[in-house]
């Protein structure tokens, strides 16, 4: 390195920064200010929790994928087999690849919530028309 500008260590006499009183002031003052920050940005993201959520969101993906693709083979061996049987080539294969793609969807919605549950049937008061049946 060249001789006037110093090495540029912390502690050598080349360093004008440190030699300076307000250039080490403002070079505290800025250390203060990162561990702020870093402190503050570790209280809102803990150290391991965004790979264990990547793994949780991977292995939903999985569960999601292996159930439409499950219900999709599903159909077209049920249409294959239906074709094979009654020789009615192409079309139960194309009915049953249908159907196996809807129920796919179907299992993958009732899978993340998007569809409800049906409600089993509870013996209510009311009749067929919303009436009280005296019971």
């Amino acid at each position: 390195m060249d001789e006037k500008r110093g090495s540029g260590a912390p502690g050598s006499p080349g360093n004008s920064e440190e030699t300076d009183g307000a250039g080490s002031e403002s070079l505290d003052a800025r250390r203060k200010r990162l561990d702020t920050e870093l402190s503050a940005r570790r209280k809102v993201a803990p150290e391991g929790g965004s790979s264990r959520e990547a793994s949780k969101g991977y292995a939903l993906a999985v569960k999601l994928s292996s159930e439409f693709i499950a219900g999709v083979i599903v159909g077209v061996l049920l249409g294959y087999l239906f074709d094979r049987f009654l020789g009615t080539s192409p079309w139960g294969l194309i009915v049953f690849l249908l159907l196996g793609f809807c129920a796919g969807v179907l299992n993958v919605l009732r899978s993340t919530g998007a569809v409800a549950q049906p409600k089993p049937a509870t013996g209510s008061q009311t009749g067929p028309r919303g009436e009280d049946d005296g019971k």
